[in-house]
This record gives structure tokens, C-alpha cells and sequence, in this order.
């Protein structure tokens, strides 16, 4: 049995689409009337290994669980079981993130999937030990203007299940500075966020999320390209959403040995250990953990505090997570 199924875990980067279970994408699907392949069929068109080319094949992956978030009730189920999912290893709090922009289906608004999604997460709650929140996902391939009008539902629902919004896609054709405006006015708003950054080898781009008022980093792995940057990060006590296996599966680093999560600890940087998409990497937040002290040892303790400190939730669930810690 893995050993770190025992200890309490925080979880902060956990993208919805990516992370169900097979029995839910079955169950999903039978919901809606959908047929499916053969189950070894199905796996190689929900998960990818080590053979990954890159972060646009992983992507691929998420075509198919996204056709089965297309009604209200399947957004609900989904969040619910993902909760189950990670409460039975252990994790004591998770942030789920999903772009509600991606799913277009008339009659289906935004203002339904997240209350949908929030509604599966106090379900969770009211069964297991665990609490949860939602990021909301801006979209680097949309417009601005598709961007602010998830910021402005974000700012509706802030405090009411959603914690904060996030910047994912392609860092590379669409680098964080052309969406300066969006985090500007979520700042104005007093919306947190995290900005997906330095999954694609560019500093840069975590230099213009930190300047931004990122609180956190998805991926952040080029950061330890830059030594000044690296000590900026560590002195305003940003959070690093470090992601393991889906690194190495996008090939964001070429092998767990070099991992530079070690690095940034010793620099004194807020990492966090995460999942990113459960499925596609058919992985766990406790896999995570097991993987990389196979090359390092690693103070999970301090791990999970730097996840409760640079977490979104509010004060009070930061307490009960260091309770049960």
C-alpha cells in the first residue's frame, strides 16, 4: 500500500475535465445516452504514459470527458465523485478548476455548470472529510472580452463556493502579457488568481504572471532558469503549483530525477504537489508523493503547509485543515 494514502493531503491544481475517474466517464456518459469503446479502447482515449510527445497530444485527451459534461446533472455528479475520489486517499482539501466557456450547449449557462460544480462539492463535504472550492478558468485562445465575462461570474460566486480564476492553454502562441486587462480588473475586483506559467520552458511568462499579482503559479517548472526570479518568488511567498507526473508527461521537464521541486524548496518557494489531471496521467495526489521520494526526500508536512498557506480558502477551512494535519 502506498504509504502517503495515510497522511493528509491539500490539493490545489486539479482541472475537472482531466481528473474523472473511468466509472464516472462510463457513468456520465450513460446519463446522457452515449455510447463508448471497449474499455482498453477507452483508456487510450482518456490517458497517455510515459510515450507522451507533448502538452498537444496530452491535450487531445480531454475531448472525449468533455462531451460528457454537456447537462447540469452530469457537472454535479462529476465534481461530487471527484471529491469521493480524492477524500478516500485522504485529501483533506481540494480546489477544482474548469473553464465553464468550454462547454457550449444552448440552454446550459455558466451560471449553471459552476452551480452544478459547487453543488457536487458541498455534497462531497456533507459525506467525507474534506472541503472544496472551484477555480474558474480563463482561456488563452479567447478573446478578452470571453475572459472578463468569466471574471465577472467569478466575482458573483466569490465566496460562495469560487475561490479565484486561473489563465490555462497555450503559454506559448498566447503569452501571459496579452491579458493584462483581465488581471488588472480582477484586481480591482479583489478576484484572486492563479496563472498557469512555465509549463512550456518560459520564464518570462512566470516573470509577467508574478508582476501581475499572481498569488500562485501553474507548473512554474522554467522558474528555476532564473536565479533572481526565483528569489522574487520565495520573498513574496508565491505558491508553485508543481504537478509532477503530467510534467513529465508533457514533457515540461525529461525526467523526474532533475525535478526542480527540491530546488525551490531549498530557495525557500511555497511548492505545493498536485495531481493536474488525475485521468490522463492515471495518477493520485498520493502517487505524486510516492514518485517523487523514490528521487528526493521530501517533507510532505511541509508541503501540505505550504498548500493550506497558499491555498484560496478562507481563513476558517485553513483552520480546520491544520487541525486535522
Amino acid at each position: 500500500m502506498n504509504k502517503y494514502v495515510e497522511f493528509p493531503k491539500v490539493e490545489l491544481h486539479c482541472h475537472l475535465d482531466g481528473s474523472l475517474s473511468l466509472p464516472t466517464i462510463q457513468k456520465l456518459a450513460e446519463n446522457m445516452g452515449k455510447s463508448l469503446p471497449e474499455e482498453g479502447e477507452l483508456r487510450g482515449r482518456l490517458q497517455v504514459d510515459d510515450s507522451c510527445a507533448d502538452l498537444s497530444e496530452y491535450l487531445q485527451k480531454f475531448e472525449l470527458p468533455l462531451s460528457c459534461l454537456e447537462t447540469k446533472e452530469n457537472f454535479k455528479v462529476a465534481a461530487y465523485q471527484l471529491m469521493k475520489d480524492a477524500a478516500s486517499e485522504n485529501v483533506i482539501y481540494q480546489e477544482i478548476r474548469f473553464a465553464p466557456l468550454l462547454t457550449k450547449v444552448p440552454g446550459l449557462s455558466s451560471e449553471d455548470m459552476i452551480e452544478a460544480v459547487i453543488s457536487g462539492i458541498r455534497q462531497a463535504e456533507q459525506g467525507y472529510e474534506i472541503r472544496g472550492n472551484v477555480i474558474l478558468c480563463c482561456m488563452r485562445h479567447f478573446a478578452s472580452l470571453q475572459n472578463m465575462d468569466t471574471l465577472k461570474i467569478a466575482r458573483e460566486f466569490l465566496g460562495n463556493g469560487i475561490c479565484a480564476i486561473d489563465l490555462a492553454g497555450d503559454e506559448i502562441r498566447y503569452p501571459t502579457k496579452l491579458y493584462e486587462d483581465v488581471f488588472l480588473e480582477a484586481k480591482r475586483l479583489g478576484v484572486p488568481f492563479t496563472i498557469h506559467s512555465g509549463e512550456c520552458g518560459s520564464a518570462e511568462n512566470v516573470r509577467e504572471a508574478m508582476a501581475l499579482g499572481a498569488k500562485r503559479i501553474g507548473h512554474g517548472i522554467a522558474l528555476e532558469k532564473d536565479e533572481a526570479l526565483m528569489e522574487d518568488c520565495a520573498k513574496k511567498g508565491i505558491g508553485i503549483e508543481m504537478c509532477p507526473t503530467s510534467n513529465l508527461h508533457t514533457k515540461a521537464v525529461r525526467a523526474l530525477e532533475t525535478y526542480p521541486i527540491k530546488k525551490f524548496m531549498e530557495k525557500g518557494i511555497k511548492a505545493t504537489v498536485n495531481t493536474d489531471n488525475r485521468l490522463v496521467s492515471n495518477t493520485t495526489l498520493s502517487r505524486e508523493f510516492d514518485v517523487l521520494s523514490k528521487y528526493f526526500d521530501l517533507d510532505i508536512g511541509k508541503i501540505t503547509e505550504n498548500a493550506i498557506e497558499v491555498s484560496f480558502a478562507d481563513d476558517s477551512v485553513k483552520q480546520w485543515m491544520i487541525k486535522k494535519m
